[in-house]
């Protein structure tokens, strides 16, 4: 249990065995009072940088412990982390910096394979030289780019439980990201709720593939320190590394998040002679029947899914593990402890009677407390009554489990009939050529928008277009089958979520360029 006042160092200054393990990456690991020891040193260089209480300090590294050092280091001070995306392009990249009123940067030489982070820095905003005083028009805030492990020694300041210690931008249907900001309180609430659900104690060694510059990495490493548990980090993430790793380390609960990342770890040719008897709980989020399959191949786990967000804090609800495997792998468990949550009819407020979809509207001390530098858009999502109007389309059950069905605003209107994208997808993914599927709307005459859908194959699957669409044809209604398929190999990513939205702009555009403005009808057979 956590005092009034805990904050994040606090995980690590208050451990209740030093010397026990607390992180491990690949090619490091350190003791709780290392851990404590790196993140004083590290905020005592950012002190001396002229890094005060509540200035912004990017983090623009790929992961290892030079992320956690520099994140603890930080708080330390009651200065506000945030972290980047080290995936960005040039442009997000100048728009983060600028937006985020970023007073330092802290980089790395060692970056991606064939990525150069000052590199990108340089190119992101002109006239910028590693390590120097700066003055930008395009980065008024910033006053220094520094590489990991640079800087002089200053005096570290004490943050408050409910200043901001993180702004996580997040990206959604607008055309720019949205910075979350996030307290010391409500990383300490996720912590402790999330520790709570899983069972978390000291001996368990807790694993993710998941970037830390992502909400659900964060999330599980504030959970894992808060139980003074091992955090354990795949690094860029290999398959055949990840299984490796699973098993040498003795993992004991496992995030890989997504059937796509788990899927590949558990079709590597060494799964069936690898020993995972020590893993217990795996967190899962995908199709319920996919999910079933890969449970059936893990018969030592209890394998769950979940649902969250940024503005959630990371979980909002989580599987219980004693449930049965249909409601574990078909729900997204029940909401976790110290959080409330509502399922609403978005027009009128009122709330919707169980299995029936509504947006889902939640409120509690893990939750962010608003966009950063957009105080008239958070007016418009956090009501007077303090309850958080996420845009998640979802249904409870009787017992209170909450599951996603789909964003507000990617909900389609077809021809007057509204259509989850996520049904659709659901029922295109048990398709045995079809690896990933998602589906937009597309922009129709007759009917205002029909569904479109883009499908990444099955290695060594070729069906045509039209082989999709007829699969769906007379199994599912009419208005709901994709008038459209693509396949690609590559989709826009904004951390570990496709971004829909420039998939609607693709196919809005190769219309438009077409002279097309109305889908060919379906019959239904």
């Amino acid at each position: 249990m956590y005092s009034a006042d805990t904050c994040l160092a606090d995980l690590v200054d208050h451990a209740a065995d030093p010397d026990a393990e607390a992180l491990v990456f690949p090619d490091e690991r350190v003791t709780y009072a290392r851990l404590a020891e790196l993140s004083r040193a590290f905020a005592d260089r950012l002190c001396g940088l002229g890094v005060r209480p509540g200035d912004h300090v990017g983090l623009l590294l790929t992961g290892g412990l030079d992320v956690v050092v520099a994140l603890l280091g930080a708080a330390r001070l009651g200065a506000v982390t945030v972290p980047v995306n080290a995936r960005y392009k040039a442009h997000e990249l100048a728009y983060l910096v600028a937006h985020a009123d970023l007073r330092v940067v802290v980089t790395s030489a060692a970056g991606r394979p064939h990525v150069d982070l000052p590199g990108l820095l340089e190119e992101a905003l002109p006239g910028l030289r590693i390590g120097d005083e700066v003055r930008l028009d395009a980065a008024p805030s910033l006053r220094r780019v520094v590489l990991a492990g640079d800087a002089d020694a200053g005096t570290p300041h004490t943050p408050g439980a409910h200043d901001v210690a993180l702004i996580l931008y997040t990206s959604g249907t607008t055309s720019q990201p949205k910075g979350c900001m996030l307290t010391h309180a409500g990383l300490m609430a996720q912590s402790q709720a999330l520790g709570e659900r899983l069972g978390l104690t000291p001996a368990d060694r807790y694993w993710t593939p998941l970037p830390l510059f992502h909400i659900t990495a964060i999330s599980c490493l504030v959970a894992a320190l808060g139980a003074g548990a091992t955090f354990v980090h795949a690094g860029p993430f290999r398959p055949d590394a990840a299984l490796r790793q699973l098993a040498a380390e003795r993992i004991t609960v496992a995030n890989p998040a997504f059937e796509t990342i788990l899927l590949p770890v558990l079709d590597e040719p060494a799964f069936a002679d690898t020993d995972l008897g020590a893993l217990r709980t795996v967190f899962c989020v995908g199709v319920p029947a996919r999910l079933a399959a890969m449970q059936r191949r893990l018969p030592t786990a209890a394998m769950i899914s979940g649902f969250g967000s940024t503005e959630a804090g990371g979980s909002l609800s989580i599987g219980v593990t004693s449930d049965p495997d249909d409601v574990r792998l078909g729900t997204g468990g029940l909401p976790l402890p110290g959080t409330e949550v509502r399922v609403v009819d978005p027009e009128t407020g009122r709330e919707q009677p169980p299995g029936v979809p509504g947006e889902a509207w939640y409120r509690g001390p893990q939750r962010f407390t608003g966009y950063y530098r957009d105080p008239a858009y958070t007016a418009t999502v956090i009501d007077a009554d303090d309850w958080f109007h996420s845009g998640d389309i979802c249904v409870m059950d009787t017992g209170g489990r909450l599951t996603f069905v789909t964003r507000l605003k990617d909900m389609l209107k077809v021809g007057g009939e509204n259509v989850a994208p996520a049904e659709i997808e659901d029922y295109l993914a048990g398709h045995p050529a079809v690896q990933i599927v998602a589906v937009v709307g597309a922009p129709d005459a007759r009917y205002g928008e029909v569904p479109a859908a883009f499908v990444q194959l099955v290695a060594g699957a070729s069906p045509a277009e039209q082989d999709l669409i007829d699969f769906c044809r007379g199994r599912i209604a009419t208005f709901k089958v994709p008038r459209y398929v693509r396949f690609v190999r590559d989709w826009p990513m904004s951390g570990t979520k496709i971004r829909k939205v420039e998939l609607r702009e693709r196919i809005a555009r190769e219309l438009a360029a077409a002279g097309i403005t109305e889908a060919q009808r379906i019959t239904s057979r």
